[in-house]
C-alpha cells in the first residue's frame, strides 16, 4: 500500500481571537499540493514505523511521530509496518506531520474502513489532521477542525513551495501575534478568497525568522499571481498561471539560492 501525504498550504489564514482554552479561533482556506511525503505500508504482526528521506533527521523522537500516533488511534485486527519517506521539511507550515497522519487514515480506510468517529480521532492528533485526511480544498473554522467544502476553482494550479531551511515552531509564532482581529475570510470562490485574503501570522513569523521576508520578496519577483507564507511558516508558496512560469521561477531560485528547499507541484 502506497499513499502520498500531500503538502498542506494555507491560501489564507485569518486569526480572529485567542480562546479561553489557550487556542486561537481562526478561519483558513486549506489547499493541498499533489506532492509530499510518501508512506508505504505492509501487513505485519504489529505496528511499526521506519523513517527515511532527506528530512528523516527531524523526526528522531519516535514518541512525537504522528504516524505512530495515528496508528494508535485506529485499532485493527493486524498490524501495519509503515515506511515514511520524509520529503517535506519539519516545522515548516506545511502540516507535514498532519499530512502523514492523514495518509495513515486513508491507508486504514482503504484496507479496513474507518470508525464513525474518525473525525474526533483525527482532531485529537492536531487541528490540521481532519483536513489532511480529506486533502481537498476546504475552509476550516474554529481551531481549523470545523470543515466546510470549498470549490475547486484553483485545482490544477501550478505551485512552487520554498523554505529557507529554517525550522519555525507554531507556538512561538502564535504568541507573537498582535491580537488584532482584522476580519474573517472574504466571500467568493477559492481563487477570490485566496487573492483577497491574507495570512495574519506572516508578520509575527518574520519577526522570529527574517529569512521569510527574503523568500517572499524573491517569489514575488517571479511574477506569480499570488505569493504568501503558509501556516505559521517558514515555507512560502507561489501560484502561477502555467507550469512554464513556475519552472522558470524554480530554476532561477535554485541558481540564486541553492541552500533553499523547494518543491514543485499542482494544487489538487
Amino acid at each position: 500500500m502506497r499513499e502520498t501525504a500531500y503538502a498542506k498550504i494555507n491560501l489564507a489564514l485569518h486569526v480572529r481571537r485567542r480562546r479561553e482554552d489557550g487556542y486561537h479561533e481562526l478561519e483558513t482556506l486549506f489547499a493541498f499540493v499533489d506532492a509530499g511525503d510518501v508512506l508505504t505500508a505492509t501487513s505485519g504482526a504489529r505496528d511499526s514505523v521506519n523513517v527515511v528521506g532527506g528530512f528523516a533527521g527531524g523526526l528522531d523522537n519516535p514518541f512525537d511521530n504522528l504516524v505512530a500516533k495515528a496508528l494508535g488511534k485506529l485499532p485493527r485486527a493486524d498490524g501495519l509496518a509503515i515506511t515514511l519517506e520524509k520529503n517535506l521539511p519539519v516545522a515548516a507550515g506545511l502540516g507535514g506531520g498532519s499530512a502523514d497522519a492523514g495518509a495513515v487514515f486513508r491507508i486504514v480506510k482503504d484496507r479496513y474502513g474507518l470508525p464513525e468517529d474518525w473525525h474526533e480521532r483525527a482532531t485529537a492528533l492536531g487541528a490540521d489532521v481532519p483536513a489532511c485526511v480529506e486533502s481537498r480544498t476546504c475552509i476550516g473554522r474554529g481551531t481549523g477542525t470545523e470543515l466546510e467544502p470549498a470549490d475547486d476553482s484553483l485545482a490544477g494550479t501550478p505551485v512552487l513551495l520554498v523554505n529557507p531551511r529554517v525550522p519555525l515552531s507554531t507556538g512561538p509564532v502564535f504568541r507573537h501575534w498582535d491580537g488584532e482581529d482584522r476580519g474573517g475570510l472574504p466571500q467568493g470562490d477559492a481563487r477570490t478568497i485566496a487573492l483577497e485574503g491574507r495570512n495574519d501570522l506572516e508578520a509575527p513569523a518574520i519577526s522570529l525568522c527574517p529569512q521569510i521576508a527574503g523568500v517572499l520578496a524573491v517569489l514575488r519577483g517571479t511574477s506569480p499571481f499570488l505569493a504568501r507564507m503558509s501556516g505559521s511558516g517558514a515555507t512560502c508558496f507561489a501560484l502561477f498561471d502555467n507550469e512554464t512560469a513556475r519552472d522558470q521561477a524554480a530554476d532561477r531560485i535554485a541558481a540564486d539560492h541553492s541552500g533553499w528547499w523547494q518543491m514543485r507541484g499542482r494544487l489538487r
